[in-house]
């Protein structure tokens, strides 16, 4: 016991400090990985270390290598703070260390993930009888909805994925636009669907309705026409009938056969959204699972000012975000929603003779993992700190600073602002590629703040994202001024 007292005093205080320094200190590491991993030592030793010298040595060699993520300064990615009430039940979380998957053996994580369940999916506007997964990401979320999607799909078309894996399945089609995030490809090759089809989008990254709705409508006919041809051939051989059958039943079923679609809540470059209502009922009238990739996005729809922008979404099938971008948990925590949970517990679902689970459900129904920590407790946490208001507050405060970015960058020299600001990303390209690339490695080196460099329609673009609750109007103040300085040179 003072063994443990003393590590986590050691940790305590090394995170006070390492707090502490986030409105000074540079945000870019000062330390290279050769460089932590020569303060760390490469020789296990051969025996014990009191826990405390584990701690100070470990924070000590990591600190000059720590990126002030944090911080009000850090625009990189899309990577929120941590809201101080989400960071001390994380805290917790790790204090209490409970293996959440099972509703009778942790019910106090079980009931904390039926509330805070409960309060998502009012506050983003959901079905209230969704179910929510309580994941590690975005991508993750993705692929447990899509894995839900694909399911369903094809047990309208008669198939049980489940049981009989995807040799010999109907081809399920996967139609996204043409900016999607690249993480839905990833959830698609995990699930085994392969690459999607590409539909046309506008020039913030918007999928283009018309496209959409040309696209759907060529697979309907094209599967009618197969289905048409495999019932002639049916009549002359039992098993060719056989397999015709099953195409015209896929046909009648589904429009196009099973079908996906794909949109997206909050464009990773632009912040743009896709036309959620007209994409959704085209999408639904063909036959097709919606699912909306908002890993940053979603959150519009907390939002009095900005739910505009997810107007529609609550009719697809299922949903993605990340609650440690747009609500500021720590890592890691991604949301799976899918608004009818039998697909979802279908999917993801399982059974063990050795575990005591219960008969209207378990957590575990809801995620690809059995073992995970308890997610829910700082997504309650930050949720029941804020209130209502305050996570839209958070979000407008977001809005309110990237607006400020453009109109800053818009002054300066040679600077253009790129996208409709429309949400909480901007980008902007300060001359030819190798200007801008040098605006953006001049702004690192400066330190004050943390700009990605990106690839928007074929060229280089410095991309700015706000993310967090910490950041001030003095933090955008001088990150501005940090970028005056790297683009006048």
């Amino acid at each position: 016991m003072d063994d443990r007292d003393a590590a986590l005093l050691r940790a305590h205080e090394h995170a006070a400090a390492w707090l502490d320094s986030l409105a000074t200190r540079p945000v870019p590491p000062r330390a290279s990985v050769a460089d932590v991993v020569a303060a760390l030592g490469t020789d296990l030793p051969d025996g014990p270390t009191p826990a405390a010298d584990v701690v100070d040595l470990l924070a000590t060699a990591c600190g000059p290598g720590l990126t002030a993520m944090p911080s009000g300064r850090f625009y990189g990615m899309v990577i929120g703070g941590s809201h101080p009430a989400a960071l001390a039940a994380d805290w917790l979380t790790s204090a209490w260390d409970q293996n959440s998957a099972l509703r009778s053996v942790t019910p106090a994580h079980t009931a904390v993930e039926d509330v805070t369940s409960a309060w998502l999916l009012d506050l983003l506007g959901l079905p209230a009888t969704g179910a929510v997964g309580f994941v590690t990401g975005a991508t993750t979320a993705n692929f447990t909805a899509l894995a839900a999607a694909r399911g369903e799909v094809l047990r309208r078309a008669g198939w049980d994925v489940r049981r009989d894996g995807l040799t010999g399945a109907p081809r399920v089609r996967v139609l996204v636009g043409a900016e999607r995030h690249e993480s839905v490809d990833l959830a698609l090759s995990y699930l085994g669907l392969g690459a999607p089809e590409v539909v046309a989008a506008d020039d913030q990254g918007r999928v283009s309705v018309a496209a959409l709705a040309e696209a759907l409508t060529d697979q309907a006919s094209t599967s009618a026409d197969r289905a048409s041809t495999s019932a002639h051939l049916g009549s002359t051989s039992r098993d060719l009938g056989s397999i015709s059958g099953d195409q015209a039943s896929t046909s009648r079923g589904t429009s196009g056969g099973p079908t996906i679609v794909v949109l997206q809540a909050g464009n990773v470059h632009s912040g743009a959204f896709d036309p959620f209502a007209a994409a959704v009922e085209v999408a639904h009238r063909h036959g097709a699972w919606v699912h909306v990739d908002g890993a940053f996005g979603l959150f519009a729809a907390a939002s009095p000012s900005y739910r505009h922008l997810v107007a529609g979404y609550e009719g697809a099938d299922s949903w993605a975000t990340d609650a440690h971008k747009t609500l500021n948990v720590p890592y890691d925590c991604g949301l799976a929603i899918v608004a009818d949970p039998a697909p979802l517990r279908a999917a993801m679902g399982m059974h063990g003779d050795y575990l005591i689970q219960s008969d209207t459900g378990d957590p575990l129904d809801k995620v690809p993992e059995l073992s995970r920590r308890g997610r829910a407790f700082p997504v309650w946490a930050v949720l029941r700190a804020l209130g209502r208001s305050g996570v839209a507050d958070l979000v407008d405060g977001f809005c309110r600073h990237a607006t400020t970015f453009a109109e800053g960058m818009r002054a300066l020299d040679g600077a253009v602002v790129l996208n409709d600001v429309v949400f909480t990303q901007v980008c902007a390209a300060f001359g030819d590629d190798a200007r801008t690339q040098d605006v953006v490695r001049r702004v690192l080196d400066d330190g004050t703040a943390w700009m990605s460099g990106s690839r928007w329609h074929d060229r280089a673009v410095l991309r700015v994202s706000v993310s967090s609750w910490a950041t001030t109007d003095a933090d955008v103040r001088a990150s501005l001024h940090a970028l005056a300085r790297a683009s006048a040179v």
